[in-house]
């Protein structure tokens, strides 16, 4: 009986270490790994420096360890206003999601605590809380781009009042991309967040949300070539960041740099796997780059590792629920990268004969049916693509979320008339689409239909793979054989 008491407080010694240990390596990142910010607040010498790391990590979008490191300030200096902050700006993935009520209320709470913290609080740190407070507050009355907006004014008032304050100007910079209107093609927020960053950039080379968000601004195709510099330097500031080493490969994939693409993603996939083998959190974001790594080997004619990778997620375990919503990414992977490659390689009864992931959200899940859709479509059987469609639309009306609603209704409306023209082709009433619609026509055509699946990209620029067109494939199955003059080089 001694023996075995024993041998459980042993047991238990050793899992109380490893929870102890479990979360906190962000404590061994240094300026040389995350990349150099000075960010001074008013807490205690030791609070200020896991205060600037945290920072750090915030520019990153390593969230999860951003709030590990604002914990730990709070723990080391709780009179630290700024470290409630921090929590709170952990959990407003700007430019990934939308906070539900939960997390709302949480960061209320968090914000609330600061405001209270008056006594040893400068002014400039009360109006940095105040602008957050912006956003989480009337969550009730404006919706999410009404408040996205409102932190985007009040960040301004802070950058404006405070012009020395280069976190003040990346963080406004950023609130600019977030409060983005839909479909602005003037790009105007992207331009004026490109052009605070570039000022920045010029003195502060190596703070990492300067380089990073310089990057999400100039993604888009029309810009892409702008954010090249930031692409170049952002991996070499911040090398531990799995989400650094990916960011590189937005600008890469715009300029069909096909190469720089499948290294980036292949070190942050590295990375990413490093860091949870440490216990420290991300390791879901490992299937963003992914996705990126795939479409670099399908457009860079290396389908072989295309399907590697493919098949390396199938044999992949689940992955741990990510920001707590419930959500496995590895799932959209299962859903996603199959038909991708099944479409862009011609394997047209592989793509009909797609089987829908149980596990996928309805949303994702219409992809499979979009697949099988076109796969059918190509084969001839019209009846199996009308039958998919009638799937897409029965997810489509039970969604509720607009945004979704209209994305996953736009999969069916191209669709639609794409069934229609091969019904017309089998009758030998229309021969080519071309001779139907003027050429304007048929590039809006691939825009619509590259906004259902992958970024828009500069189709003159891509390289062709297995000598068919250099463009996002999405366009192709659409269409037939049926190019404009900048698609066909």
């Amino acid at each position: 009986m001694r023996k075995l008491i024993w041998l459980l407080c042993i047991a238990a010694a050793f899992s109380g270490a490893a929870a102890a240990d479990e979360g906190h390596h962000h404590e061994e990142l240094t300026q040389e790994q995350l990349g150099t910010v000075h960010f001074f607040v008013s807490c205690t010498p030791e609070a200020q420096k896991t205060f600037e790391k945290g920072v750090a990590l915030l520019h990153s979008f390593w969230y999860e360890e951003s709030e590990k490191a604002f914990l730990d300030v709070e723990k080391q200096d709780p009179k630290c206003a700024m470290a409630y902050w921090g929590e709170a700006m952990s959990l407003w993935h700007e430019l990934w999601n939308r906070p539900d009520a939960p997390t709302i209320k949480r960061a209320s709470a968090e914000l609330k605590k600061a405001g209270k913290m008056k006594a040893g609080t400068t002014e400039r740190e009360r109006d940095y809380i105040q602008a957050l407070k912006a956003f989480y507050s009337n969550s009730k009355k404006a919706d999410h781009g009404a408040r996205a907006m409102a932190y985007s004014v009040a960040m301004e008032k802070v950058y404006r009042k405070y012009p020395d304050d280069h976190e003040a100007a990346a963080f406004y910079a950023l609130s600019l991309l977030a409060a983005e209107p839909d479909n602005d093609i003037t790009f105007a927020n992207r331009k004026e967040a490109g052009a605070v960053l570039e000022k920045l950039f010029a003195v502060e080379p190596n703070h990492p949300g300067v380089v990073h968000y310089l990057i999400h601004s100039y993604d888009k195709p029309q810009l892409a070539q702008l954010g090249l510099p930031a692409a170049r330097r952002y991996a070499q500031i911040a090398p531990a960041a799995p989400h650094a080493l990916h960011m590189p490969s937005h600008i890469f994939a715009r300029l069909g740099l096909w190469q720089d693409d499948i290294n980036s993603n292949l070190a942050s996939i590295a990375a990413t796997r490093k860091t949870a083998a440490m216990h420290m959190g991300g390791e879901g974001h490992q299937f963003h780059a992914m996705d990126f790594l795939v479409s670099a080997y399908m457009q860079s004619g290396r389908e072989a590792d295309a399907l590697k990778v493919i098949e390396e997620v199938k044999a992949m375990p689940s992955m741990k629920d990510m920001y707590g919503k419930g959500y496995d990414p590895r799932v959209y992977a299962l859903v996603a990268f199959p038909a991708r490659y099944a479409l862009e390689m011609h394997h047209w009864a592989d793509a009909a004969s797609l089987t829908p992931v149980p596990e996928a959200r309805s949303g994702d899940g219409s992809i499979t049916y979009w697949a099988r859709a076109i796969g059918a479509a190509r084969s001839g059987n019209l009846a199996q693509a009308r039958i998919d469609i009638e799937h897409i639309d029965s997810i489509h009306k039970t969604l509720f979320v607009v945004a979704i609603s209209r994305k996953r209704g736009l999969i069916s409306n191209t669709l639609t008339p794409f069934i229609r023209l091969f019904w017309i082709r089998r009758r030998k009433a229309l021969p080519k689409l071309s001779s139907r619609i003027g050429r304007k026509r048929r590039l809006g055509w691939i825009v619509r239909t590259e906004r259902t699946t992958m970024p828009l990209r500069p189709c003159a620029r891509l390289p062709r793979s297995r000598n068919r067109p250099g463009t996002n494939p999405m366009a192709e199955y659409l269409r037939g054989k049926c190019w404009p003059k900048c698609c066909s080089r």
